[in-house]
């Protein structure tokens, strides 16, 4: 049975949150009510914000350090979709009667792990007790040249189509926690859960693209879905060759044991890589970028006139997606 949180709302804030916010000078050791943000010469604020709700959005039994470096890193994705570099972040927490004083000591030491990871300072937040779910909110922060984040809306028909590193690792994960995946080697399960429970926000590539890629976003929700999210705002259409999507070997023994998952490599959320779109002339900077990052960076596809997301096999033919993704309401 979990014991009740010892702690009262302000010895938990200076025990448990404040370390999150050490050394930097803007948080007030969290004994404020606000933090103050300083603007950088010829620089943009990027803000972002994810709320995580238990048993939606994460498995509420998963490790307590696990789900709080997810939180925090699925925004921290975001802000790698806009070319930004983070700079801090705060965080409000709705914690119901099942959280204890051990799981939260758990999830501020996974956070400690990424604050040292990213060199990103809590500043902020709030605390509250509720009797649903779990839930968490993160707001983010970055900076980017002044003028020059990267959007959405900028692909150009003619234009190829990249996604970073490997897709479909998450959503086979969370199939792998479900016990719906029979078969499949240790190594290869513990790759995939990793992948779930620990996305790679792809910081250092989002800046490397400003001025690079002409669109770009993270993929959270599904890859088919997300590229349509650009292919929307920015007015074009795209063809997406799933011959082409890059699998890690772990995804491949996956579908091996289990075909019948094929189509979630493409619609599958949770993978938190970029897509982006970059004019022809760019394919050979982005070669040598992804050399340079020793990153994984693949041609998929290509924009062109019209709307929406077709996916065609190898050959060129269509091949039918029921659901672009995954869907929130």
């Amino acid at each position: 049975m979990t014991a009740p949180l010892r702690r009262s709302e302000f010895r938990l804030i200076a025990e448990v949150f404040a370390p999150l916010a050490a050394d930097c000078d803007l948080a007030f050791h969290l004994q404020d009510d606000a933090a103050v943000l300083r603007p950088e010469p010829n620089q943009d604020i990027v803000v972002t914000t994810d709320c995580l709700v238990g048993g939606v959005h994460f498995l509420e039994d998963g490790d307590p350090a696990l789900i709080g470096r997810k939180a925090l890193r699925v925004n921290l994705s975001d802000l790698a979709a806009m070319g930004a570099r983070a700079t801090s972040y705060v965080l409000a927490v709705a914690l119901p009667p099942s959280v204890d004083d051990a799981w939260l000591d758990a999830f501020a030491a996974g956070l400690q792990s990424d604050r040292d990871e990213f060199v990103l300072p809590l500043i902020g937040g709030d605390v509250v007790a509720t009797s649903g779910p779990l839930t968490l909110t993160v707001t983010a922060f970055g900076v980017v040249p002044a003028g020059r984040a990267l959007r959405r809306n900028g692909a150009q028909p003619g234009d190829s189509v990249y996604v970073s590193g490997s897709i479909g690792d998450a959503a086979l994960g969370l199939k792998v926690l479900d016990g719906k995946l029979d078969g499949l080697g240790p190594q290869a399960a513990a790759y995939l859960t990793d992948r779930y429970w620990l996305p790679r926000p792809r910081l250092v590539l989002g800046q490397r693209l400003i001025d690079l890629a002409s669109a770009a976003m993270d993929v959270s929700d599904g890859l088919v879905a997300d590229l349509g999210h650009i292919c929307e705002t920015s007015g074009v259409a795209a063809t997406l060759d799933a011959s082409r999507a890059p699998l890690s070997d772990a995804a491949r023994a996956a579908l091996a044991c289990a075909p019948e998952f094929d189509a979630m490599v493409l619609t599958g959320g949770d993978d938190y890589e970029l897509v982006f779109t970059v004019a022809p002339r760019n394919e050979a900077t982005i070669d040598a970028l992804a050399a340079d990052l020793k990153l994984t960076l693949t041609r998929i596809g290509e924009t062109a006139i019209g709307a929406g997301v077709k996916v065609v096999d190898e050959a060129g033919k269509p091949v039918e997606v029921a659901t672009p993704g995954y869907i929130h309401f």
